[in-house]
């Protein structure tokens, strides 16, 4: 079982639990980048703009002495999530890299 703390936050709407099941299972392969994270906060909201893609999912993530965020906004929350972990991904492989390079 993972040890990463995930925070939920979804101040418009009461989030269905098949949907933060999904995102934890797919956030707890972080720790297959990166296994110094610390926490990671996300942030589900609904963007009522009159645009086609009205959820956004952000992601804060901790690791020592950084914090990298990414954003995903989609027709639905599960495509908006794929997004800003795509974008989280490759933060984390570039914030790894550089540590190795400056040791």
């Amino acid at each position: 079982m993972s040890r990463l703390k995930i925070n939920f936050e979804t101040p418009q709407f009461t989030a269905d639990k098949s949907l933060l099941d999904y995102i934890s299972i797919k956030l707890a392969k972080a720790e297959n980048y990166f296994d110094n994270i610390q926490s990671i906060d996300v942030y589900l909201k609904l963007e009522n703009a009159g645009q086609i893609k009205d959820k956004q999912v952000d992601l804060k993530l901790r690791v020592p002495g950084k914090t990298l965020l990414a954003s995903g906004a989609d027709k639905s929350f599960e495509a908006a999530y794929d997004q800003a972990a795509g974008g989280l991904k490759k933060q984390i492989l570039k914030y790894k890299e550089r540590l190795r390079v400056s040791k």
